[in-house]
């Protein structure tokens, strides 16, 4: 179970982000100060340190050092994001914006742990461990520097693009319903890309207030507007040799859209309130779930602007277009859970293997991930049901095991008065039975024969690819 330490002066969010750690099946131990820190724990010994970037005597970057490599996440307010992006240049993993909801928290999280314990395998595995073909690495489930799972040949192809894109400069769109893991793509281009060892700053357009989106990404000058009280620089100039990645940029006000224009067509910022431009290099990577060509048409997104992005796009496949993908995510979401619990028994019914199939997930892999938390944390055996998994999935009337079992039955009895079905698969038998007798059954009639619904052999005559006879068949 890993150890997570917080610190932060404010006892109300301590004590209620401790609740919310533990809730979640992390150990936890807090202090209100970095001096509180040092005299009652071994601080290299966490696995993670969540600290305010404010204190009482000396800021929550001081765990930096005083960590010896273990990762630091900084919380900080809005108001001092520039001070955030100071915090990760001198070595701090990630922050995150207060007021931060819960799940945002937990992602950040349970993402730098994950990178964390991978970092730590690499450099302790043996140095032929690491080696290895593209080709191979694209064929396992990680997918090496990728960093993403699935194996499908739209997900093989996406890898591919993001190997040949990131070594360059370009400017790279990324499209994809919510949930599809455009963040993901935005890190793997900038691991692999010669910006890596510079900054990678996230930006969700969406979740900063208009009033202040442009301040927060240009900078502003003292006395630019009511409560600019000094200077500030902005996140395109904090990510100034690194990689800037906006996420939502569909949500981008138009006068923000102009702003990002020029640096993308010259390089150069002007904060708000100011005369004077300076040079950036940045490249930036955009990603949204909405249709920028026909925002552009009705004049909601610059078109210049959707032009200078779509200089390469990336399209990120929704996970119902992942074919069995789902089960892999849903076999590596389980395994993270039960390792973050302690328990190494837990394994899917059939049934909940068949409603993954099944649901469309309109959630995506965020759904996807949520549902198996949930269900990891209320079983009580170690089998998770689909129950548990919590999706509406509309089933046929049995579950798949009950349609084998009453295939299995049907074939045997068949088997007794029919041609010999031993050799045949379930779905061959299936398929056997009802060419051989749809002349002059009912669909209701072979539904009962086969011991199933009409629903259930609407569908399974659609996956086979079985029409209904037309002409001199009885009707049902």
């Amino acid at each position: 179970m890993p150890h997570i330490l917080i610190v932060e002066d404010e006892t109300i969010i301590r004590s209620a982000l401790r609740r919310l750690l533990e809730r979640n099946q992390y150990e936890v131990s807090e202090a209100g100060s970095v001096q509180e820190a040092q005299e009652r724990f071994s601080i290299p010994s966490f696995d993670l340190i969540v600290s305010d970037l404010r204190l009482p005597g000396a800021p929550g970057t001081e765990l930096i050092k005083l960590g010896e490599g273990t990762p630091v996440l900084i919380m900080t307010s809005y108001a001092s994001l520039r001070s955030a992006v100071d915090s990760m240049k001198m070595g701090a993993v990630d922050y995150i914006a207060k007021p931060f909801d819960h799940d945002e928290m937990l992602q950040a999280v349970a993402r730098i742990l994950r990178d964390h314990q991978a970092l730590k395998s690499n450099l302790s595995a043996p140095p032929e461990r690491n080696t290895g073909s593209v080709a191979e690495k694209a064929t396992n489930n990680s997918n090496g520097e990728i960093g993403i799972i699935g194996s499908s040949p739209s997900m093989l192809e996406l890898y591919s693009k993001i190997r040949k894109v990131a070594p360059t400069d370009s400017n790279v769109l990324v499209q994809g319903e919510s949930g599809t893991g455009k963040e993901l793509v935005a890190r793997a281009l900038h691991n692999l890309s010669r910006r890596a060892k510079a900054p990678l700053i996230s930006v969700n357009c969406a979740a900063i207030p208009e009033t202040l989106i442009e301040s927060e990404l240009f900078g502003h000058e003292k006395g630019a507007f009511t409560g600019a009280s000094a200077a500030r620089a902005g996140l395109v100039e904090a990510a100034d040799g690194g990689t800037l990645f906006l996420d939502e940029i569909g949500e981008l006000p138009l006068e923000a859209q102009a702003r990002l224009l020029r640096v993308l067509q010259e390089g150069e910022i002007r904060r708000v309130g100011s005369v004077q431009s300076q040079k950036v290099d940045v490249r930036l990577i955009a990603a949204t779930h909405r249709d920028l060509k026909t925002l552009a048409k009705t004049g909601q997104f610059r078109e210049d602007l959707y032009y200078r992005l779509h200089v390469i796009a990336l399209k990120l496949p929704a996970l119902r277009e992942r074919g069995k993908d789902v089960l892999e995510i849903a076999q590596a979401f389980l395994q993270r859970q039960s390792a973050r619990i302690g328990r190494d028994d837990l394994h899917f019914a059939a049934s909940a293997e068949h409603a993954i199939r099944q649901y469309p997930w309109p959630g995506n892999v965020r759904e996807l991930e949520n549902a198996i938390e949930r269900a990891v944390i209320l079983c009580e055996s170690p089998l998770i049901t689909a129950e548990l998994l919590g999706i509406d999935v509309e089933l046929d009337d049995m579950e798949d095991d009950d349609f084998d079992s009453s295939m299995s039955s049907s074939a045997q009895t068949s088997s007794n008065s029919h041609e010999p079905t031993e050799d045949l698969s379930l779905e061959d038998y299936f398929q056997h039975f009802v060419l051989e007798h749809q002349d002059h059954m009912t669909e209701t009639e072979l539904a009962r024969k086969l011991g199933i619904s009409r629903k259930c052999l609407w569908e399974r005559r659609q996956r086979l690819g079985i029409p209904r006879r037309k002409s001199g068949a009885v009707s049902g």
